[in-house]
């Protein structure tokens, strides 16, 4: 059992992010869902918490109100393998509502920030190479979702 599991606030929406959450990802699903009880302080039936599992994370989602709101002070970061995935989760995290920014951050429909980042970039802007690291970082810094390719061109250029 995970001794320390994150706890997503959200107005409403708990169990459909949840849900597209689970479907971005593999060895994910839905554990359990419980609704408010008559004494409340929610409507009673109303999803209370989701405790979800994103690629054998756990994680709650918890229905508390509109009081409290994500900020970047605390993301999702995405290990990703290749360019296909880094792709494939911008575009669906961005999707709808969602927000591009820089450096591979971006805030989804929910208002959750995420940072969705190549295995290969801390390669190519932390190598042993100070000059072929600052010519990745400074290319990265122009980018908004990360390019691979244009990273290691940028490493590899001089």
């Amino acid at each position: 059992m995970q001794k320390i599991t994150p706890c997503l606030w959200f107005d409403g929406e708990a169990e459909e992010a949840a849900r597209f959450y689970v479907q971005l990802f593999k060895n994910s699903n839905i554990l359990d869902v419980t609704h408010y009880g008559e004494s409340g302080p929610g409507a009673e039936g109303q999803v209370l918490t989701v405790e979800f599992e994103l690629d054998g994370q756990s994680f709650t989602a918890l229905n508390g109100g509109a009081q409290f709101t994500f900020n970047e002070a605390v993301s999702m970061q995405v290990d990703c393998e290749d360019q296909a995935e880094v792709d494939r989760l911008w575009d669906a995290l961005t999707a709808d509502g969602g927000a591009e920014s820089q450096c591979g951050w971006l805030k989804d429909k929910y208002g959750l920030s995420w940072q969705i980042i190549p295995s290969v970039l801390p390669r190519l802007i932390g190598g042993p190479d100070p000059q072929k690291a600052q010519r990745a970082m400074e290319a990265m810094l122009q980018m908004k979702k990360i390019d691979i390719d244009e990273l290691q061109r940028a490493y590899d250029a001089g």
